[in-house]
C-alpha cells in the first residue's frame, strides 16, 4: 500500500464514533429487540491495538443482555509482542472451554481481529469460529500514517527495554511464526467473518477483505465498529449462524 493511499483513509472520520454510540443507546438492537437471541454461548473479545478489554465492555454488556456468555481477554492495552499475546489467549480459551463445556466464538477488532485468525490457525480444536471487525488481516500496515506513527513509537519504547511492549525484533525472532500465522490457509470447519467498512478512519477497507473469510460491508467508523448498531445487528445474526442455538427474536 503507497503513502498516497494511507493518506486517503478518512481519518477525520473517527470523531463519529460518539455519534455511533449515541445512536446505539437509542436502537432497539440495543434492548435485544428484533434481533436472535444467544443459548448461553462464550464469546471473547479481544480489543484493538492501544485498548484493552474496557473498550469493548458496551459490547460485551449488550451480548449478555441478548443471551450470550462474554469472556475477557484479559488485555489492559493490546501493545504486547504478539507471541507472548498469543499464548495468553490460548490459555483463555482453553479456561473458557473448560468451564462452558463448549467451543467458544472469537470476536477481534482491529488488532485484535488479526490475533483472533491466527488464533483459527493454531487452536481450531476450540473455535466455533471467529468474527473479525476492521481487522487488516491481509496487510497489517495498511493503516492510516498517523495511526503507524503510533506503532513506531511503541515498537521503539519496546526496543529501548520497556517491559509488556512489543519491539522491532518482535517481527524477525519470537512473532515471525505468529505473523506468518496471518497470511496461513484457514481451517474450512473453523466459521470465519470478515465485518468491513469504507468509512474506516484507521485500517484501509481492502486490507479487511481476507480469502478465507465471508465479508460484510457495514457503514461505520474503525472505533466506532465497538458501538455500531448496525455491526452489533450483524455480530447478532452471526452468533446466530456461529452458534446455531435455538433462538429467538425479542
Amino acid at each position: 500500500m503507497s503513502a498516497l493511499d494511507q493518506l486517503r483513509i478518512p481519518i477525520w472520520r473517527e470523531g463519529l464514533a460518539a455519534f455511533e454510540r449515541a445512536a446505539l443507546m437509542r436502537d432497539a438492537v440495543w434492548r435485544g429487540q428484533g434481533i436472535p437471541h444467544g443459548d448461553g454461548a462464550p464469546v471473547m473479545l479481544v480489543p484493538g491495538f492501544l485498548a484493552g478489554d474496557a473498550t469493548l465492555g458496551v459490547m460485551a454488556q449488550w451480548l449478555k443482555r441478548i443471551g450470550y456468555r462474554p469472556c475477557r481477554a484479559g488485555i489492559r492495552v493490546n501493545v504486547d509482542c504478539t507471541a507472548r499475546s498469543l499464548e495468553r489467549l490460548e490459555a483463555q480459551l482453553e479456561r473458557f472451554v473448560a468451564k462452558h463445556g463448549r467451543k467458544v466464538t472469537v470476536v477481534g477488532h482491529s488488532r485484535g481481529g488479526t490475533m483472533a485468525r491466527i488464533l483459527g490457525v493454531r487452536r481450531p480444536d476450540v473455535l466455533e469460529g471467529i468474527i473479525c471487525l476492521g481487522a487488516p488481516t491481509v496487510d497489517q500496515f495498511a493503516i492510516h500514517p498517523l495511526v503507524r506513527a503510533h506503532v513506531e513509537a511503541v515498537a521503539l519504547l519496546g526496543s529501548l527495554g520497556a517491559r509488556g511492549l512489543f519491539s522491532y525484533s518482535c517481527t524477525s525472532d519470537c512473532c515471525a511464526e505468529a505473523n506468518a500465522q496471518v497470511r496461513a490457509p484457514f481451517p474450512e470447519h473453523v466459521r470465519f467473518t470478515s465485518i468491513y467498512s469504507r468509512s474506516d478512519g484507521v485500517v484501509d477497507w481492502r486490507a479487511c477483505l481476507d480469502p478465507a473469510a465471508r465479508h460484510i460491508e457495514v457503514r461505520s467508523t474503525h472505533v466506532g465498529m465497538a458501538v455500531s448498531p448496525v455491526v452489533f445487528s450483524v455480530l447478532a445474526q452471526t452468533l446466530q449462524e456461529y452458534c446455531a442455538p435455538e433462538l429467538v427474536a425479542a
